[in-house]
């Protein structure tokens, strides 16, 4: 491998640090405008109103590209780290090991969770909020990986976010 390639390599890992705390940021934001947990029965009587769900849908998709963002970010380290990236289950294993990762299970039920929003077009409000509730509770779980992942690439990689552009607004996420 060149030392461009290599270089490239960690710009590209850089600025994927750089996305997960832009995400990671934005996620907890929309988070805050909201007073958890809600119930279903306040869905049906805000059915109507648009910031809400606005933000509800900010959530949703927040909390995909945040995982998306991590998992890339997760693939690209172990790589540069020189492990296996053949499956991305190695590369869970890896960084459950290494304590970025509480659980591979963790891991599974975000993406769950996720998925089923993306496929699941209920009108039951009370589902909607269950949903809605979980999501906010595995957030956390992201968060706190993101946070872990950032400090492990500091770590063993020297490889830091490409700018510092969210750097102050991710540290005040675990205040």
């Amino acid at each position: 491998m060149s030392q461009d390639v290599l270089s490239d390599q960690q710009r590209y890992l850089a600025q994927l640090l750089e996305a997960i705390q832009r995400c990671a940021w934005f996620l907890q934001q929309s988070r805050n405008k909201i007073n958890w947990p809600i119930e279903g029965e306040w869905l049906v009587e805000h059915k109507k109103d648009v910031t809400l769900f606005e933000t509800l849908a900010a959530i949703n998709e927040r909390f995909a590209k945040l995982q998306d963002s991590i998992a890339s970010a997760m693939r690209h380290s172990a790589l540069l780290a020189g492990e296996s990236t053949d499956s991305f289950l190695k590369v869970l294993a890896l960084f459950e090991k290494q304590g970025v990762v509480n659980a591979t299970s963790d891991w599974q039920r975000c993406r769950a969770i996720r998925n089923i929003a993306t496929h699941d077009y209920s009108t039951d409000y009370a589902q909607i909020a269950e949903h809605f509730n979980l999501l906010n509770e595995l957030a956390d779980i992201l968060l706190v990986t993101s946070q872990r992942l950032l400090a492990w690439s500091a770590e063993q990689l020297q490889i830091f976010p490409a700018s510092q552009d969210f750097a102050t607004e991710f540290d005040t996420i675990f205040l």
